[in-house]
């Protein structure tokens, strides 16, 4: 058995030193994941909090965007309302100048009646001062 222990003996001295370091690479392996378990859980809780403000600020968009769309209707019905207006003021002036101009030819052909009146009563004038002489 001498032998036996001699090799048992020289695979203890051979293994034992290597199956200390694998363990206290283990834990040291064991310590960094911890680490980055942790650093793992901090991030999700840094993405859980980036999402519910993108949701918050989805929500404020969404309302701005309704609110942008009601203003836009209403914008729209306004503009809607004043183009009818303007359109029944121009057809109004225009209903104005179309009178102004009767108007105008009426007094046009008014002053040159006059003339030819004036006219003809120069030469009736003339025509009773020729039967008179």
């Amino acid at each position: 058995m001498d032998v036996g222990d001699s090799v048992r003996r020289a695979l203890q001295e051979m293994v034992l030193p290597e199956l200390s370091i694998i363990r206290q690479e283990n834990a040291e392996i064991k310590v960094h994941l911890q680490l980055t378990n942790k650093r793992l859980d901090d991030i999700n809780g840094h993405l859980i909090d980036q999402s519910r403000r993108i949701d918050e600020t989805n929500k404020r968009i969404d309302e701005t965007n309704k609110r942008i769309d009601e203003l836009r209707a209403e914008l729209t019905h306004r503009m809607k309302e004043l183009r009818a207006d303007l359109t029944h003021r121009v057809d109004e002036i225009n209903r104005r100048m179309d009178r102004l101009y009767e108007v105008i030819v009426r007094r046009e052909e008014h002053e040159r009646l006059e003339h030819r009146l004036a006219r003809l009563e120069n030469e009736v004038a003339e025509l009773r001062a020729r039967v008179a002489a």
